[in-house]
């Protein structure tokens, strides 16, 4: 997409617009995201708008939509953070917001989570669904000792280690993680579990919303997860009572574990898949590393 205004196609309604959005549209944004209750910061805002693609709906000069995606590499993406305000849905804004990012994607994979409400419209633009999220939050009670593995150590992350880092994620998720994730790797804290010098996984933390979000968390598979369970824990230790979030994919079976440290599951939504066959996107990309948790649901 090269222009950074668009018509709505509608004469009778031409005070409504779309166009790229802007620095200044954060607030806008915000006040959105707390209409429906998400429990966004402006900086949360700020970081999503710094890093993606991103539109919003304008109408009289008041943000009534955004909608927003991340490019990975060639021939994937995301898309997330699409919102409609109460006020003015049923009048195809959000049909046309995904419109006009899903036309600044081109023929790329695609990928989103979908809620409940808003799955039919997105089944209506042809994605299908290839997998569920289960989002864990609340406040962390005392962690359960996690063993590390024989000769594994954890460590803080360093600068020096983020160019492995990203590579690992990338290798979890199947998707070039480099601008997404050194930007959160330089936004968050990080931890490191190594053995003899090889790094085996990793986990960031990071300020957002109502406390902080563990993710990614990317490890090679062990026996009883363990090592995701190491890189999870770490940041548990000692947060007795503070608000904590992480999105866990479905079928890394975490979801008992969370919810024995105190992360209750409050969600579960659809992953859903555009521009190429669900059934070839169901498993996880690498047979040896795995993605246990998200950046976010809309960053993958």
């Amino acid at each position: 997409m090269k222009h950074d205004s668009f018509s709505n196609g509608s004469a009778s309604a031409t005070s409504l617009r779309y166009r790229k959005f802007t620095p200044a549209d954060v607030s806008a944004a915000h006040v959105l995201s707390m209409a429906l209750g998400w429990p966004y910061r402006p900086e949360d805002w700020q970081f999503s708008a710094e890093t993606a693609i991103a539109f919003v709906a304008e109408e009289r000069g008041v943000v009534i939509g955004t909608a927003m995606c991340w490019k990975f590499g060639a021939d994937r993406a995301s898309l997330g953070h699409v919102i409609v305000s109460s006020a003015h849905q049923g009048r195809g804004i959000g049909r046309k917001l995904m419109e006009i990012v899903l036309e600044e994607l081109g023929p790329r994979i695609t990928f989103l989570h979908a809620t409940p409400a808003g799955r039919p419209l997105y089944e209506k633009l042809g994605f299908s669904v290839c997998g569920s999220l289960e989002q864990h939050q609340g406040n962390a009670g005392k962690p359960l000792p996690v063993e590390l593995l024989d000769g594994e150590r954890l460590r803080t992350g360093i600068p020096a280690d983020f160019p492995g880092l990203v590579e690992l994620a990338s290798r979890a998720a199947g998707l070039e993680r480099h601008a997404l994730l050194s930007a959160v790797l330089e936004r968050g804290e990080s931890v490191v579990l190594e053995r003899d010098d090889e790094i085996t996984g990793f986990s960031v933390l990071r300020r957002f919303g109502r406390g902080h979000v563990i993710g990614p968390v990317v490890a090679l598979r062990s026996r009883d997860d363990a090592r995701a369970k190491a890189l999870i824990g770490y940041w548990l230790t000692g947060r007795e009572g503070e608000f904590i979030r992480i999105d866990v994919p479905s079928e890394t079976g975490l979801s008992d574990w969370l919810s024995e440290q105190g992360l209750q599951r409050v969600d579960i939504c659809s992953k859903m898949v555009l521009n190429g066959p669900a059934h070839e996107h169901i498993d996880a990309p690498d047979p040896v590393c795995r993605l246990y948790a998200l950046v976010s649901q809309a960053m993958l």
